[in-house]
């Protein structure tokens, strides 16, 4: 069990009585969803001031899964972060939106987001409560007017009553609805793997995935860092020397951020293929010759990179074994992410 647990539900105490005495009897509704692993630092996010409950919890889950926030009803959350592949949409290198439209960039698996500083690849969003607003509003994505999109909820859908259940007002509003997403897309955590088994003294790692915990700890962990796996910094890892999409320089404006990205976690990633902002390298092994052999130098490439990283094939193989490690099948399962039955 974690050490702590996020536990925001009523407590409700019923006194009855006897011919002897008074005796209370408890009749206490506990909704766990939400829990801090040992292994794991204090979460960046506060849901101190966003209780789970269970009505907010299940009013998130149900947008995230629902088409109607969209134009035309076409795709939701979901349909671009499927919980069967660590909520990423998988095999594609870019997610396909309204009216058949492809986003400009690859959809990263949607977990433990609470201890997230920032969002997106270039970190153009530094809250969690306000991430939702960018797919919804994007017109290559949901391309919704929240505005309309609170309208059409409060007049045209079940969802007054869901919203009345959680926060206690049947009124619809775009603060609420974003709490709501959050109080579901935060309660998602990710630490299950053999990995998190192995750090907790319950797994004991191969000796092919012991070698690639070597390896890796001395040669890729300076970027996908500690049990996060990412130390959540921008970086240039070579994969052009000119740069389409400017990454975190579309930002800050910096050219010295020019063709950087945020390092993603590498929880889940033998699930969450295909890999790095543009979804160009569909295998691992793929990634791994990138970093050996096919380094581009720029301006601004991260300077751990130059030369590429030195690895033989046989660390190549003993890597994967590591990586594969980090797979959590217990998230892809659990039933209370999973799309709701309407």
């Amino acid at each position: 069990m974690g050490k702590r647990f996020l536990i925001f539900a009523a407590a409700l105490f019923l006194f009855g009585c006897n011919s002897d005495q008074e005796e209370e009897v408890p009749a206490e509704t506990a909704f766990r969803v939400f829990e801090v692993p040992d292994h794991f630092p204090d979460p960046v996010y506060d849901f101190s001031q966003n209780p789970i409950t269970e009505a907010g919890f299940e009013l998130g889950r149900s947008l995230f899964y629902d088409v109607r926030l969209s134009r035309g009803e076409q795709v939701s959350c979901g349909s671009c972060h499927a919980q069967v592949h660590a909520f990423a949409d998988h095999a594609a290198s870019f997610s396909i939106g309204v009216d058949g439209k492809f986003g400009l960039r690859n959809a990263p698996g949607l977990y433990n987001l609470a201890w997230m500083p920032e969002f997106m690849w270039d970190g153009g969003i530094n809250h969690i409560e306000v991430m939702p607003i960018a797919p919804i509003t994007d017109s290559l994505e949901m391309d919704m007017d929240l505005a309309e999109l609170i309208t059409y909820l409060q007049e045209e859908t079940e969802y007054p009553d869901k919203f009345e259940a959680a926060f206690g007002s049947s009124e619809i509003t775009s603060m609420n609805l974003l709490l709501a997403i959050t109080q579901f897309q935060g309660a998602i955590v990710s630490a299950s793997s053999r990995y998190d088994q192995y750090l907790n003294g319950e797994y004991q790692l191969t000796p092919a995935q012991e070698r690639g915990l070597n390896v890796f700890e001395a040669k890729c962990a300076s970027c996908h860092s500690g049990v996060m796996q990412t130390d959540f910094s921008y970086r240039n890892n070579g994969l052009d020397g000119d740069f389409e999409d400017l990454g975190r320089g579309r930002i800050t404006l910096d050219p010295d951020d020019y063709g950087k990205f945020k390092v993603p976690s590498l929880r889940n990633v033998a699930l969450t293929n295909p890999y790095m902002h543009d979804g160009r390298f569909m295998t691992l092994e793929q990634v791994l010759d990138h970093y050996s052999d096919g380094i581009v130098e720029s301006n601004t490439l991260d300077p751990s990179l130059t030369g590429g990283i030195q690895l033989t094939e046989e660390e190549k193989s003993d890597i994967l074994q590591f990586l594969f490690t980090l797979s959590d099948f217990d998230l892809l399962g659990d039933s209370r992410f999973s799309e709701p039955v309407r």
